[in-house]
């Protein structure tokens, strides 16, 4: 089975969305900067992205996801690309190897840690 790495969420309010989801939910606030926030729950990852900086997506992690697209390294250490499903939703592909290489973790929480 295919595993999903995060969902992302647009927000005009980061500050706000960040703080509404720790008042409501057991989650940890693993990154946030200017222009997006990662929240980590037990068993996904929820990014808050501002309107035009990031699109609102579903991404997934695959070995093969350089056949989905040309891969653009991230700031977190990541590779992947972007494509439009069915119904037009952003759906991001991770390359795993790029996953795998941030640690243990098998997931980008260990490369954004120190980013707090």
């Amino acid at each position: 089975m295919d595993r999903i790495h995060h969902i992302a969420l647009e927000t005009p309010k980061l500050g706000e969305t960040v703080e509404w989801y720790r008042n409501h939910f057991d989650c940890a606030v693993r990154h946030r900067d200017a222009s997006w926030a990662l929240l980590a729950f037990d068993n996904i990852l929820l990014a808050l992205v501002r309107p035009g900086d990031h699109p609102p997506h579903l991404a997934f992690v695959r070995d093969d996801a350089n056949d989905f697209g040309e891969l653009t390294p991230h700031r977190d250490g990541t590779r992947s690309c972007y494509v439009r499903d069915g119904g037009g939703n952003a759906v991001e592909f991770i390359d795993a190897a790029s996953v795998n290489a941030l640690g243990s973790s098998g997931d980008v929480l260990a490369a954004s840690e120190g980013a707090q």
